[in-house]
């Protein structure tokens, strides 16, 4: 297997040149994009494992980029740079596709570490286990979700919040042990983030996301996916 590649989205040099001197030691390879026009001809091109994208390109902002290749089916895991803090902002994002979000300026190594979690995130899995939820199935050999024999489009963040969910069927995970999992230590604290993830995954898997029967919400304790032989209430 060849050298993880990761696309940088950036107009500021010293930026992408920052992250070259952090990424190459690791040995990762990065390609550079200083336009949403020269991201996409990249990526298409490169098909890298993980994109760095910025928020505040020229003419074209970064969410454009990330709405285009989440719209094209990409799931290629997306880590947002944003000056921006807000828990608005980093809503926002996540909804529109992104993986995780970083503010700057960072550090370069909590950089590298949400880089090793999006990776992670992304590698072929060692197993053929499948499980079946209902009209859901989760092959985790392919890394393929699919409801009633059809595909559902999930990113690799979505997908892993999934699997670990599927991993312990009608057993509550609670919000401190998702976030370690699936964002590290350090976000133990971003409870949006879940909120996020959960929203935009029972739309793509319940048939009422009002009222799911699949993935269920223990108030105050953490997420579930139901078992085949448990109410959605126990």
């Amino acid at each position: 297997m060849g050298s993880p590649v990761i696309l940088v989205i950036d107009d500021e040099v010293q930026i992408r040149r920052l992250l070259r001197m952090a990424c190459e030691p690791e040995g990762y390879k990065l390609e550079e994009a200083v336009s949403v026009e020269d991201a996409l001809a990249k990526f298409y091109m490169v098909r890298p494992d993980v994109v760095v994208l910025d928020l505040g390109l020229p003419e074209r902002g970064g969410e454009e980029f990330l709405i285009q290749i989440r719209e094209s089916g990409a799931k290629v895991p997306v880590l947002v740079l944003s000056v921006k803090d807000s828990e608005k902002d980093k809503i926002h994002l996540l909804d529109a596709g992104a993986d995780d979000y970083l503010t700057k300026p960072f550090g370069v190594g909590e950089f590298l570490a949400r880089i090793r979690v999006l990776l992670r995130h992304s590698s072929p899995e060692k197993t053929d286990v499948k499980v079946k939820i209902g009209n859901l199935e989760l092959d985790f050999g392919t890394r393929r979700v699919t409801k009633s024999g059809k595909d559902v489009r999930l990113t690799p963040t979505e997908y892993s919040f999934l699997k670990l969910l599927a991993t312990y069927p009608g057993k509550i995970i609670t919000q401190t042990q998702i976030l370690k999992e699936l964002w590290g230590p350090n976000q133990i604290s971003e409870a949006g983030y879940l909120r996020v993830y959960v929203n935009q995954i029972r739309k793509k898997i319940e048939t009422d996301p009002s009222k799911p029967e699949i993935l269920i919400t223990e108030p105050g304790v953490g997420y579930y996916l139901k078992a085949e032989d448990q109410p959605a209430n126990f």
